[in-house]
């Protein structure tokens, strides 16, 4: 079923000038998706408005006046995420830690994690690795906050004093 507009003049319209107009849009914007979208929003208003316009020798003028006048509104409207300028900026301070060196004391640290015993080990991972709370930790494991808050201390201490750890005491 072929649905005819109410204006067959503005279809005639649309078919001769749709060169011509596409190559305005295109002027106005960099992208020519953005060229082709403007149009169609400009001969939206254009159509509206059809009714309105008592001279139709001037169609052209009035579509450009929309096409320079929603271009106009896009570009209030739009929000600026990036600037533009000659040099990029560098973060301040010192530069991100060598992952070489991260993967080393991540090592370590699991080492020294190993060492303690079953008990406490779980307690440190599901606390530290798990990011539980003393409350989740200890209805996991079947035990009292209090005796996850003393394991957890006592592996810590044994963290603290793990000699493979000695080059992280001494950075910090």
């Amino acid at each position: 079923m072929t649905r005819t507009l109410p204006y067959p003049s503005f279809s005639s319209y649309v078919k001769a000038r749709q060169p011509v107009l596409l190559r305005t849009a295109r002027s106005l914007t960099a992208n020519p998706s953005d060229a082709e979208d403007l149009l169609q929003t400009a001969l939206a208003k254009t159509y509206v408005a059809w009714e309105r316009i008592e001279d139709h020798r001037a169609l052209d003028g009035y579509v450009r006046r929309a096409l320079l006048n929603t271009r106009t509104s896009q570009w209030r409207k739009r929000k600026v995420d990036e600037f533009v300028c000659d040099e990029l900026p560098e973060p301040e301070g010192t530069p991100g830690a060598d992952p070489a060196e991260e993967q080393a004391l991540h090592d370590a640290m699991w080492r020294a994690v190993m060492k303690l015993p079953a008990r406490q080990r779980a307690m440190v991972v599901l606390r530290y690795y798990e990011d539980l709370s003393e409350a989740q930790t200890a209805e996991v494991l079947g035990v009292s906050i209090g005796t996850v808050k003393s394991a957890v201390s006592r592996a810590l201490g044994k963290l603290r004093e793990d000699p493979e750890l000695e080059p992280v005491r001494q950075a910090s």
